[in-house]
């Protein structure tokens, strides 16, 4: 077992104990499955792309750009060869275009330095990445999560954590920012974990995730 995998199998067991709401969840979907991915470029790359638009879209014009991109894993170097007008080919807004050169560009001059960031702080990997045009404090929480694992980040500003934490507590109407904040305070330090099991509720009546 990774050193990942046993520190969410136990973040999972003591969430049982501490959240009566969410041990039922958890004994349902069973120990949290995260793992951090190793393409950390193309996961930002992704997270651009999938903005203000359905998953199904933010899939079909990812896949269009891998393509683009050729045999592997896109990366800076091969996002910076593709001209403006070739982003706009597979779908992608003026805008996007634009954030995905500048994401291409910040990583080439190494102001965002993404293989060094399993090294760094939080708040560190945060204020690195929100320097990106297109990136902001929910994408880094994203990154941080299902990037690199971080284990006690809580994104109170998600939808779908919003509509979890009212189908968990069986709330009348969805709770706002505050009232997630502090039910999450009783999760810590396995915010991270906890959200996932907000979003796999959710997954269990539709199969789109949060990326």
């Amino acid at each position: 077992m990774s050193d990942h995998a046993k520190s969410f199998a136990e973040a999972s067991l003591h969430l049982r104990k501490v959240d009566p709401r969410l041990k039922p969840v958890i004994d349902n979907i069973g120990v949290c499955s995260l793992k951090p991915y190793r393409y950390r470029f193309a996961l930002l790359l992704r997270s651009i792309v999938s903005q203000q638009i359905s998953t199904s879209a933010a899939r079909t014009i990812y896949k269009r750009l891998h393509a683009l991109t050729g045999k592997g894993q896109p990366s800076a170097e091969k996002i910076m060869q593709l001209s403006h007008e070739e982003l706009r080919s597979v779908g992608l807004s003026a805008q996007k275009a634009n954030y995905v050169h500048h994401l291409a560009e910040m990583v080439l001059e190494k102001q965002v330095r993404l293989h060094k960031m399993h090294t760094m702080t939080d708040d560190e990997v945060t204020a690195e990445l929100v320097q990106v045009k297109g990136i902001g404090q929910w994408t880094a929480q994203m990154f941080l999560m299902f990037g690199l694992c971080r284990p006690d980040v809580f994104p109170h500003d998600d939808l779908g954590i919003q509509n979890g934490i009212q189908t968990i507590y069986e709330l009348e109407t969805r709770p706002d920012k505050q009232t997630c904040i502090e039910i999450a305070e009783l999760w810590a330090p396995y915010r991270t974990v906890a959200s996932w099991y907000c979003w796999r509720v959710l997954e269990m009546e539709t199969p789109d995730g949060p990326w």
